[in-house]
């Protein structure tokens, strides 16, 4: 048998509320060791972490270096032909960027004087490709007719070698200096006009459905609506016709002569110096590097988040 006893609400003497049953409060000192013991953990592994993430950047790029020189070591160390060793083209180097803007005569002038002029023309080259490709290819992505009319045309010239144009300019031009740039600027504007071209193709079509329906005229359609959809297809193109106007301008100076990165290795050649030459490539991959680097940063900055993705 249950028996149960109740309590009238005005006997209170002696009597203890009842309340619910509260959990085991911590002491203040306890709880403050475990919310700084908490929050310490946490930067610990964050730490671990991004150490990972570091190390993993470095290292692998650190070992492809590291095999690089082991090969060549390897090579020098088997050759019969002099070939320099990693330290000796070191040493090498140490010489010649002491003093990178020598100049004693038209023939004979420092590796940074030899850089300046090589991106000279290609600046010049490739400016006057940009001016002209970039253009070309909005008004060929833009009208059906000039596309069927100029892609059999660029199709045709499109796979021909840069080095089989330096001829035709040195017939029209009458200079090695003009030659140089023409072969630059022939070989830039094809991933111009195309890369254009083609994002102007890709433009889509309730674009310009609207666009006709405002009436706009062809200067707002290309200001409104081409040109901040087809940027990231045209600095796409820029960067390419960078990278090939930079190993270009080594071939043509080889055979044009006069001051240049691609004249500085065959003049090196010809003097039997394979250190400066091996210098020579490191300084050329630097450059292109560099102009790599910089123009995938500006297409990155122009690029939408879901062009990124």
């Amino acid at each position: 048998m249950v028996s149960a006893v109740f309590h009238s609400p005005l006997d209170t003497s002696g009597a203890v509320p009842t309340t619910a049953p509260q959990p085991a409060r911590t002491s203040a000192p306890a709880a403050a060791a475990a919310s700084v013991l908490a929050v310490a953990s946490e930067p610990r592994m964050l730490k671990k972490r991004d150490f990972r993430a570091f190390w993993m950047r470095v290292l692998p790029p650190l070992a492809g270096f590291g095999l690089l020189v082991l090969v060549w070591e390897l090579v020098a160390m088997k050759s019969t032909t002099g070939f320099p060793s990693p330290l000796a083209t070191w040493q090498q180097a140490l010489t010649v960027f002491s003093d990178p803007f020598y100049s004693k005569g038209p023939n004979d002038q420092g590796v940074g004087w030899n850089v300046l002029s090589s991106l000279q023309r290609v600046a010049l080259g490739f400016g006057l490709a940009a001016a002209v490709g970039i253009p070309a290819g909005f008004a060929i992505g833009r009208f059906e007719f000039l596309s069927r009319m100029f892609n059999p045309l660029i199709s045709l010239l499109r796979p021909v070698s840069p080095l089989a144009w330096l001829p035709i300019g040195l017939l029209v031009f009458k200079g090695a200096n003009p030659a140089a740039i023409w072969t630059i600027f022939i070989c830039s504007i094809w991933p111009m006009v195309i890369n254009t071209a083609v994002g102007v193709q890709r433009v889509p079509s309730d674009y310009m459905n609207v666009a006709k329906v405002l009436n706009l005229s062809e200067w707002k359609i290309f200001t409104k609506i081409l040109f901040p959809a087809v940027l990231p297809y045209m600095l796409t193109g820029v960067r390419l016709a960078v990278g090939t106007a930079w190993l270009v301008i080594v071939a043509a100076e080889m055979l044009t002569g006069g001051v240049g990165i691609g004249f500085w290795v065959w003049d090196e050649w010809n003097n039997l110096n394979v250190a400066n030459i091996i210098i020579a490539i490191f300084v050329i991959g630097i450059v292109g590097l560099v102009l790599e680097f910089a123009l995938i940063k500006l297409a990155t900055a122009f690029t939408f988040e879901e062009v990124k993705s």
